[in-house]
């Protein structure tokens, strides 16, 4: 009796090890495998976060729909009027947001100069803005846009003495010079203001009348 119970104890004391040993690696096992898993689902769900973010961009998007918003207005001005220039309106739109004018600027100008394109310079091609005097011929309607936005903008150094930090009013002084023709810059801000709001946002109706700030 006492040896079979000495055998049992000496059986026990060996299977113990083993099934402790055993439990420790099944349970090592189940953690890693446990922490895998939420590694897993970690990245996925963060992978997921990621391409959404990339999807949707609002700032992106917003701006899209204004710059839109603002090549619609400018184009119905000139439609309205039966003004050629009817259709440059998001050419109009990109190059004032590439140099940082007011997006109005350009078009009221043409207006001014030359009701729209119906009157051009006529010794020169392509220019409904009058700019250097009518003395300056362009390749295209297009090519004058992107000139005189960045004249206006102050990206051209050798006149951006000129336009550089100013105010519309004193871009447009400067355009023409009221010793010139008197009440120029006030003319083009009315057009201004008639072509559409400062702010323009899709679906929101945005007033502002204060053209006496910074360039837009």
């Amino acid at each position: 009796m006492k040896k079979n119970n000495l055998i049992r104890f000496a059986q026990s004391l060996v299977l113990l090890p083993v099934m402790t040993m055993s439990l420790s690696l099944g349970s090592i096992h189940n953690i890693e495998t446990s922490r895998n898993a939420l590694v897993q689902k970690v990245n996925i769900e963060a992978g997921g976060t990621f391409a959404l973010n990339q999807a949707i961009d609002p700032k992106a998007g917003l701006n899209t729909q204004i710059l839109k918003a603002r090549a619609e207005a400018i184009d119905a001005y000139f439609a309205e009027r039966n003004m050629p220039l009817a259709g440059t309106g998001m050419k109009m739109a990109k190059e004032a947001d590439t140099n940082d004018i007011d997006w109005r600027l350009l078009p009221a100008i043409a207006v001014r100069e030359s009701t729209g394109g119906k009157f051009d310079c006529k010794k020169v091609e392509n220019n409904p803005f009058g700019w250097g005097s009518c003395k300056i011929s362009f390749n295209s309607t297009e090519e004058a846009i992107e000139t005189v936005a960045r004249n206006l903008g102050g990206n051209n150094p050798n006149t951006s003495h000129h336009y550089d930090n100013k105010t519309i009013k004193q871009i447009l002084r400067a355009y023409n010079p009221p010793s010139i023709v008197p009440r120029y810059a006030e003319q083009v801000m009315a057009i201004m203001n008639a072509i559409g709001d400062t702010e323009i946002i899709p679906g929101i109706s945005t007033s502002s009348s204060d053209l006496s700030v910074q360039k837009a």
